[in-house]
């Protein structure tokens, strides 16, 4: 029991403010202060680490955001390879108008690429043809959220929801533009540093020129 409630929490407490564009969200669940998870996006890669203990509650993830009141259907995303799935995680939170489902690394066979890293798609026929260990979610998505709540690293591209591409949201904040950060955004895209500036200073108002 005491589990189920810590991953509930973990997949509300990672939620920020929805937006209309279907995007990555990063975030952490962190009530302790420990520090030890980090969530970072550049280059396509959400970067997820646990740098302590599984018993230690906390989680990097990311929000799904623009997927809310769709059926779902289908969700799938890439890790380096199959030494980043350790036990259910990462994995899937998905919140539904008929309960939370939990979508782990480890309930699906994953397809095994060329380039060494490994795909795991979450459909009714591929958890259908690893034995059903979980259900597969049913009703409306309510939320939803991709995490690490065990000890290690994950290194995530290609997340998917429904057939859609996640990508990171559009910056809120002037910081996110520096140090190249302007280059991590693809919806909307920004030419450079100022470009991104101007866009967060005047909400939106200034359109991306990227």
């Amino acid at each position: 029991m005491r589990r189920l409630i810590t991953t509930v929490v973990v997949g509300t407490a990672l939620a920020l403010a929805g937006t209309a564009v279907a995007a990555l969200q990063p975030g952490v669940y962190d009530p302790g202060n420990t520090g030890c998870p980090v969530a970072t996006y550049s280059d396509g890669v959400l970067h997820l680490e646990k740098n302590c203990a599984t018993s230690v509650e906390a989680a990097a993830g990311a929000d799904i955001t623009g997927v809310e009141g769709q059926a779902f259907v289908s969700a799938s995303f890439t890790l380096d390879g199959t030494a980043q799935c350790n036990g259910g995680s990462p994995r899937f939170n998905v919140e539904t108008t008929t309960g939370f489902f939990f979508l782990g690394c480890n309930n699906v066979v994953p397809v095994l690429n060329a380039d060494g890293t490994a795909t795991y798609t979450f459909d009714a026929a591929t958890l259908a043809a690893a034995g059903q260990q979980v259900p597969t979610p049913t009703g409306d998505i309510v939320s939803m959220s991709i995490l690490i709540d065990v000890q290690g690293t994950a290194d995530i591209t290609g997340s998917r929801v429904n057939g859609q591409l996640q990508r990171l949201a559009g910056p809120t904040a002037a910081d996110q533009c520096k140090n190249g950060g302007w280059q991590d955004f693809d919806d909307p895209a920004f030419k450079n540093q100022g470009d991104c500036v101007s866009f967060v200073a005047s909400g939106g108002r200034n359109e991306a020129a990227g």
